[in-house]
């Protein structure tokens, strides 16, 4: 026994029309074969096709009082829930100027009385597979873009937390712990946001740039992964030649983000911002820093904006060999280092910014567990 699910869907169709007699004999003429929607006038018309369930396609009368048929297509194209609903002209104005006027306001036919039932019939069935055809694109497109869209969310937070397991990585084998990286990354985010106005920096400085930043920052220490263990752990000052080896880190990232680039067989945007940040946030304004010894603008941007970021975050941050200076005092250093250590530009923005440096550096605090951990294994590596 067939069951109510199991039948057929019938169209719904709107008829408009002005004249009883006309209405009474299309409802006649179609209620066979199709749900239907009555409407005597341009506005009981309008209302009725967006109330409730939207009708397949218009029946549309042109010649009507208050508002004819030109007006209400015309409204109904306009708006995006009604303007996909196919709609027919039915109307005694045969001559070809009214036909040519009615298709441009997006009718997708024109038909004339006195109807000829077979063709009414026949016109209604092809521009009903018409819309069945053109809505099923429409969801499978809409679903596609929907899949897309999370599928590429998938892939991004999939990049996301292999970066910060890399970058964590790397930070376990320093004297640093794992918040390092989350305070730093939001450290520059704050300051490119800060920036993006100033006439130096609002060319580069895109929602797109900030958005890569923050993502490639985390990685400026990966370089530390190659560093020996009595270098990297050591708990206190380097000697010379112990200094020449840590500055290596800055090559040893660029050269492993560049093979990782490589093996990808494709340039990443992302990448390479962290190339420039792990390879120069070591470099000084002034061309003291190294591993190039670059001046001024000739560092990236990116780079530039880490340097400050990662010396605040040594200054105030215990370390098993230190305990952390007062935010005031390292403010004070970072000033002192404008235009020597740092970008004159990027020290005034930090400065403006310090109280939101102080309040990252709250939310990303380290715990005395963390400080412990590390002495641990400090002490382990040294015995």
């Amino acid at each position: 026994m067939e069951t109510s699910a199991d039948m057929p869907v019938k169209p719904t169709i709107l008829i408009v029309d002005d004249t009883p007699e006309n209405l009474s004999l299309m409802s006649e003429l179609l209620r066979h074969e199709y749900k239907l929607k009555i409407a005597n006038s341009g506005a009981r018309a309008l209302k009725l096709a967006a109330t409730g369930e939207l009708p397949d396609l218009i029946l549309l009368d042109i010649m009507m009082p208050e508002m004819d048929g030109y007006e209400v297509c015309q409204i109904l194209k306009a708006h995006p829930a009604t303007r996909e609903i196919p709609v027919i002209f039915l109307t005694a104005k045969a001559d070809i100027e009214a036909e040519e006027k009615g298709l441009q306001m997006g009718a997708v036919d024109y038909i004339t009385k006195p109807v000829s039932p077979p063709i009414l019939m026949a016109r209604l069935k092809i521009h009903l597979a018409l819309k069945a055809h053109a809505d099923f694109l429409r969801d499978k497109s809409a679903f596609l873009e929907q899949e897309v869209a999370r599928r590429t969310r998938e892939v991004t937070a999939i990049q996301d937390v292999t970066i910060l397991a890399m970058a964590s990585l790397a930070e376990t084998r320093d004297a640093d712990t794992g918040n390092h990286i989350r305070r730093t990354q939001y450290y520059v985010q704050a300051l490119a946001q800060q920036l993006r106005s100033h006439p130096r920096f609002a060319t580069l400085l895109t929602d797109e740039y900030i958005r890569m930043l923050f993502k490639s920052a985390p990685l400026h220490d990966i370089g530390k992964v190659g560093i020996p263990d009595r270098i990297l752990l050591k708990p206190g000052k380097f000697d010379a030649a112990e200094f020449e080896i840590m500055k290596t880190h800055t090559t040893l990232g660029r050269d492993a983000i560049d093979h990782a680039e490589k093996q990808l067989g494709m340039a990443v945007n992302f990448l390479s911002m962290a190339k420039d940040i792990a390879y120069s946030h070591q470099e000084k304004w002034d061309g003291s820093g190294y591993p190039q010894q670059l001046v001024g603008d000739a560092i990236p941007v990116a780079a530039r904006l880490m340097a400050v970021a990662d010396v605040y975050d040594a200054l105030i941050c215990r370390r098993v060999y230190k305990q952390g200076m007062p935010h005031e005092q390292a403010v004070a250093l970072i000033v002192e280092g404008r235009g020597s250590h740092f970008d004159p530009d990027v020290v005034d923005a930090f400065v403006a910014l310090q109280d939101e440096f102080r309040s990252i550096a709250a939310r990303f605090a380290d715990s005395d567990e963390d400080i412990e951990q590390k002495r641990g294994q400090v002490a382990g590596s040294i015995r």
